[in-house]
């Protein structure tokens, strides 16, 4: 017997964690072109280097945050023609660029910024402004990280954060976590770099702390570039979503073996499952096509997320062996 059915109509969105997303990024958004303004009024009333790329940071996470914006309203786009799976990895796209932006401008003009102010330093004026924008900003900075926290808290469950990181398939949220992160880490360098040049009478130290925020946002870039890259590559889904798959196929009494099930996040929401399973020889074509739309009905019943779901009857011995 060789039917192979299919389903690919979409499975149901988590639309709770997709608003929860959105919320974060204008939360972000909001706190970064404040923040902003902020520092380059503070970065040109002292001459401050570190509060200078501070802005310049802000500046780059509020045009991230509206990357990813974009990216999310396209990858909402529902498929067609010439994207038969939908558009959902687009987003990962937008968070790939969103990790190179951040390297190539927040990284790349906070270490010439540094490195300009220490091979011609300028002393500072007084550090009364910078300390004020500072504090603001890390109360804003702390307002967003919170908000990121506690929705990618709510998203991981008991996973450690890391692993939560490694497995996430939505972007939007460790991106903006990381950010925000980078973001406090650096109002604190730039806070030490001010106090600093003035405690020790050494303005190049104030370059030193913007090189030092060039560093962070570099590392922060290559961490977030590698995650992007693996989502925009394909990944599989969460390995329990696996085993479900499988426990429900072999389940079904005409079914002897489940060969193997492969996955594909094709959007943060939504998996496409190809499952090759070896039936009994005695299953005629007709009771086969019902019992594949059966499959396909339980398995979209218990994991929703399933957007395309293609199961192929494969004997054992013609099945690829595989070890994922």
């Amino acid at each position: 017997m060789t039917i192979e059915k299919s389903a690919s109509d979409g499975g149901k969105a988590h639309g709770s964690d997709a608003g929860e997303s959105k919320v974060t990024i204008y939360t972000a958004l909001a706190a970064n072109l404040a923040i902003a303004v902020s520092k380059f009024v503070a970065a040109a009333m002292t001459g401050s280097s570190s509060m200078l790329t501070e802005g310049v940071h802000s500046v780059v996470d509020s045009l991230n945050q509206l990357l990813l914006l974009y990216g999310t309203a396209r990858a909402k786009r529902p498929a067609d023609r010439e994207h038969p799976f939908g558009y959902g990895r687009e987003l990962y796209f937008w968070s790939f660029v969103v990790a190179l932006l951040i390297f190539a401008v927040g990284a790349g003009v906070s270490l010439y910024e540094g490195y300009i102010h220490f091979v011609t330093p300028t002393p500072l004026e007084d550090p009364l402004v910078n300390y004020i924008v500072l504090g603001v900003a890390f109360v804003l900075e702390g307002t967003s990280a919170v908000v990121a926290l506690r929705q990618f808290a709510r998203a991981k469950g008991d996973t450690g954060w890391w692993q939560a990181v490694r497995d996430s398939k939505d972007p939007a949220g460790f991106t903006i976590l990381f950010e925000d992160t980078a973001a406090l880490v650096g109002l604190m360098i730039a806070a030490v770099g001010v106090w600093a040049s003035h405690q020790f009478g050494d303005p190049r130290l104030d370059g030193i702390a913007s090189m030092a925020i060039g560093v962070l946002l570099g590392t922060v870039s290559a961490l977030l570039a590698r995650e992007s890259k693996a989502l925009l590559i394909g990944e599989r889904a969460d390995p329990a979503v696996i085993e479900q798959v499988r426990t429900i196929i072999a389940a079904q009494p005409a079914i002897e073996a489940v060969n193997h099930v492969r996955t594909l996040h094709t959007a943060p929401d939504k998996v496409f499952v190809a499952i090759s399973a070896d039936f009994r020889d005695d299953v005629t074509m007709g009771e086969g096509e019902k019992m594949i739309e059966q499959l396909e009905a339980a398995l979209k019943d218990a994991l929703p997320m399933l957007s395309s779901i293609y199961i192929r009857p494969e004997s054992k011995e013609d099945a690829v062996k595989t070890p994922f």
